[in-house]
């Protein structure tokens, strides 16, 4: 999505239509107020007679707007005044957005910077207003014989009211549009099906990045053979069962002037479809469990966001890939793996693979002497019966890690919740045979499966996100969310500010 900002007085913008939010009743915003006396109080009366309900989320073309530069104007409520805060904005902005799309109009104008929200500057209003842009126009249908026709719409004007916003608008609309499409970047690696998304495919598209990147980026894939010799016998475990080779793949971005930084890192859980192995799942909804990758198809994203916006700090973004498959060579219930860090599991049950394979990749994120360690999973269905489809689940080692990504999830309104990672909880992984078992049981089970990555996230600051409640939506709106991209590239975003600020105190 093509973006500009200009500061102009919006009943002299000329576009092709000309997105205004409106409050129930006729308190009307001060841009909004100057349109509608250009127009012969032409918004007023249109809420006066009832003509548009300005309830949250309704919107409304009116096609002529007489004395205005726009050729048309696309009304969007906001509810009542006293109510609007972020999240009413993003349902608005989410509203307005798609409807645009459905227009035959290839740009078109926003005054959303002129929302007034506490605690927030025309940066964020502006960066989610070009998020929103980016969601609206993406389309996955490359597998249809007929596609429909794609949205025409290709460019956004944010108008804005005050001269002195619109550098911050101009840089919240390009941190938008860099997060907008490493979200839909993450969207179409989820929603890709099984029999084209595997781990060969995921580290061709890291190959991919690497080359694309111009230097930016470092990749480097292990096969199968190179972990077998590393002594990633957890990580393979997995894999054992399909004719898809496991990958493990490591990029790494170097941004930081100091180039021994200690880098983030981000790891993402890649079971590219997992049946549960020989603990099969049911088969009734199994084709969803091709975004069982969300986590690792979340790091994608944000690499893709990084390299648009160019941080300085350093990061490596690493992703555990495999197919979790049944057949004659598949791990056993019962059987007994021994981790790359050297800790035997027992595995109780071959759908808790999402653990196998990240306990590796966290071991082997060790090496690079990490500032931070940050693994993305859809883990546990536990997650989704404790917090639902909107909070995605936090566990950490380091409160500060944690208040950190809460702080983060809360700026890009991607948002987390702290679950508690008590010792209390350990006992449940204590094995007969091994150093520890897969699953806890049932009670806490999200809980639990956090219990189990902590043993191999001893040594540096490490968090835990669930996203099996936030990755993807299912039903008559199947598809993956592209979440959290948002947050892991604004916590990337605010550890380069952090650095700043120490290195300028220093």
């Amino acid at each position: 999505m093509e973006f500009s900002v200009q500061t102009a007085n919006p009943a002299k913008a000329e576009t092709a239509c000309l997105v205004l939010p409106v409050y129930k009743g006729s308190d009307l915003l001060p841009s909004v107020a100057k349109l509608d006396d250009a127009s012969e109080r032409l918004i007023g009366q249109l809420l006066e007679r009832g003509d548009f309900d300005a309830t949250l989320g309704n919107v409304q073309l009116v096609p002529f707007a007489p004395g205005l530069g726009a050729e048309r104007i696309l009304l969007v409520g906001l509810g009542e005044r006293a109510k609007c805060q972020e999240a009413a904005f993003i349902k608005a902005l989410d509203a307005a957005m798609v409807a645009l799309t459905k227009l035959p109009i290839d740009e078109a104008s926003a005054t959303f910077t002129d929302v007034p929200l506490e605690g927030r500057d025309a940066v964020w209003k502006a960066r989610k207003t070009l998020e929103a842009a980016e969601r609206a126009i993406y389309r996955f249908d490359q597998f249809k014989s007929s596609p429909a026709k794609a949205p025409s719409l290709a460019k956004l004007t944010l108008i804005v009211s005050d001269a002195s916003d619109a550098p911050l608008a101009k840089q919240g609309a390009a941190l938008g549009t860099a997060i907008g499409q490493g979200i839909n970047f993450t969207r179409t690696l989820g929603n890709l099906p099984g029999n084209v998304c595997t781990p060969r495919y995921l580290a061709e598209q890291a190959e991919a990045l690497g080359r694309d990147s111009q230097g930016a980026l470092d990749v480097e894939i292990l096969d199968e053979e190179a972990l077998e010799a590393l002594g990633a016998h957890s990580l393979l475990s997995v894999g054992r069962g399909s004719v898809e080779p496991t990958r493990l793949i490591v990029m790494k971005y170097q941004g930081a002037e100091n180039p021994e930084e200690a880098p983030h890192v981000l790891v993402g859980k890649g079971i590219t479809f997992d049946t549960g192995g020989i603990s099969l799942k049911p088969g009734e909804g199994m084709d969803e469990m091709k975004f069982d990758m969300g986590g690792a198809a979340s790091v994608f994203g944000t690499v893709k966001a990084v390299l648009a916006i160019k941080p300085k700090l350093n990061a490596v973004f690493i992703v555990a890939a495999a197919e979790n498959m049944p057949d004659g060579a598949a791990t056993k219930p019962g059987d007994i793996i021994k981790t790359l860090k050297g800790l035997t599991v027992e595995v109780l049950n071959t759908d808790a693979e999402g653990r196998l394979v990240l306990c590796d990749a966290l071991t082997y994120a060790e090496r690079f002497t990490p500032a931070s360690v940050v693994d993305i999973a859809t883990l546990t269905g536990a997650a989704i019966i404790a917090l639902g489809h909107h909070a995605t689940g936090l566990l950490s080692n380091d409160d500060d890690l944690a208040l950190d990504l809460l702080d983060a999830g809360e700026t890009a309104w991607d948002r987390a919740w702290h679950l508690p990672l008590w010792d209390e909880y350990q006992e449940q992984l204590d094995s007969n045979f091994a150093d520890l078992a897969n699953i806890g049981g049932r009670p806490a089970g999200t809980i639990t499966a956090a219990c189990f990555l902590s043993r191999f996230a001893d040594h540096f600051p490490w968090a835990h996100l669930d996203i099996a409640g936030t990755a993807w939506h299912s039903g008559k709106q199947k598809g993956a969310t592209g979440r959290p991209v948002g947050l892991l590239t604004q916590y990337l975003l605010d550890r380069e500010s952090d650095a700043q600020v120490e290195n300028s105190d220093a």
